[in-house]
């Protein structure tokens, strides 16, 4: 969909291997060092009505690109305002879900 976040590889199989550990990185990345930064910035959030969420998760984005090239995985974002759009795509798509699946009630 964007040209400049970029997932190669040799084979369709290498592709979407890289893919599921790229998912594993965000997923970690997105568990442990997201609530840290929304913590951090809870002003901004307040400040913005919400709207800095789309540069938190530019940021995680980014730095899943970053770990992923130090793992060998061959996936990466090419710039901030990329991100930004990735970001923007990723909340989207996560808002969709959460509206189509039932959230689990013990």
């Amino acid at each position: 969909m964007l040209a400049d976040i970029t997932l190669t590889g040799d084979s369709t199989g290498k592709k979407t291997l890289s893919l599921v550990l790229v998912a594993l990185v965000f997923g970690i990345v997105n568990a442990l060092v997201k609530p840290v930064v929304k913590l951090l910035t809870l002003p901004l959030f307040i400040l913005t009505l919400g709207l800095f969420t789309l540069i938190v998760n530019a940021l995680m984005l980014l730095l899943t690109s970053w770990l992923a090239d130090e793992l060998g995985l061959n996936f990466h974002v090419e710039g901030f305002w990329t991100a930004v759009l990735g970001g923007l795509i990723i909340s989207v798509v996560s808002w969709a879900m959460n509206m189509v699946l039932p959230e689990g009630k013990d």
